[in-house]
């Protein structure tokens, strides 16, 4: 058993619209209070996307600092990343990180996300097969992504939808190209997958006990640090979060990933239902401080800190 600090992030919306669930966050203001919310109870990291999905380059950038700007003033030294940009596929790999240039020459960035894999995403068709696209991202794009971290500095969540994109990054790990604080996030498909439009479709590994020991077994005695998250699903409602937490992993909940087909929660309410968890399992909540030791970050600076005591 574990008695390290639990990182617990928070993927605050996502494709996720409030159609899906009302209470997620897609407007600059309602991120803003969302993400300081969960920034107050506990969360120690923080997922983002924008209202406009699909800019890329200065737009995105700018539709980003819309919300973070405020954020970061309000709760220096916060840990935080956007997503990619442009959708999924449709532009080359420089054009959905084109935005994390702009950012961080005007906002504190200290993470970066690489989706170092392929797979297929989808939901059922009027005859409930499956239909939907590949999500894809070659060896090319994979280092690139890699390339844009280790250049701006970002530690990388390293985004597991499938156990081939670990095999990915173990072999960037036995290179010693792995980027300081890269975090693996083993995304386990749910029954209603990605986009919860129905029953019967997803992707991946089931979040499973046996699932989980496989990802375990393939990442060893390496030390990179992992989290759990079940997408079109409730992590909570698996045995996977009560197991993770008990052999050292993460939390990574959210509007982006949870649903259900009645229960329409807040991100505040999944995350005060994740330190419960590990109240209950006998796991501290990580602070800031504790997540930055534990991904090898700098501590934030003194200036920061001051203000974020202040408050």
């Amino acid at each position: 058993m574990s008695n390290d600090p639990v990182i617990i992030e928070v993927a605050i919306n996502g494709a996720t619209t409030p159609v899906r669930n009302p209470h997620v966050p897609v407007q600059p203001e309602d991120v803003i209070a969302d993400a300081i919310r969960c920034i107050d109870a506990g969360a120690s990291i923080i997922h983002a996307h924008n209202h406009d999905y699909a800019a890329t380059g200065k737009a995105g950038a700018e539709a980003y600092l819309a919300s973070w700007r405020t954020i970061l003033k309000e709760r220096p030294g916060t840990l935080w990343y956007p997503t990619l940009a442009g959708g999924l596929g449709d532009i080359d790999q420089a054009g959905h990180c084109a935005h994390y240039d702009f950012i961080a020459a005007e906002v504190p960035l200290e993470l970066g996300v690489v989706d170092p894999g392929n797979t297929n995403l989808g939901y059922p068709g009027p005859d409930g097969l499956p239909q939907g696209f590949a999500y894809v991202n070659s060896y090319e794009d994979i280092a690139y992504s890699f390339a844009l971290c280790e250049r701006l500095g970002l530690a990388p969540a390293l985004a597991i939808y499938e156990p081939g994109f670990m095999q990915t990054v173990l072999t960037y790990h036995r290179a010693g190209k792995l980027p300081r604080g890269s975090m693996a996030k083993f995304y386990f498909g749910g029954d209603w997958g990605m986009w919860a439009t129905g029953k019967g479709v997803t992707f991946g590994l089931p979040p499973t006990r046996n699932a989980l020991l496989a990802y375990l077994d393939m990442i060893g005695d390496t030390g990179i640090p992992w989290s759990v998250s079940v997408w079109g699903g409730d992590l909570m409602q698996t045995p996977v979060a009560r197991l993770a937490l008990e052999l050292g992993g993460h939390l990574h909940v959210g509007l982006e990933e949870h649903f259900d087909p009645v229960r329409k929660p807040t991100n505040l309410e999944l995350l005060e239902e994740a330190k419960a968890l590990c109240a209950e399992v006998g796991r501290p909540v990580a602070t800031n401080a504790d997540t930055r030791r534990i991904l090898g970050l700098a501590e934030a600076p003194k200036m920061q800190v001051q203000a974020a005591i202040a408050q």
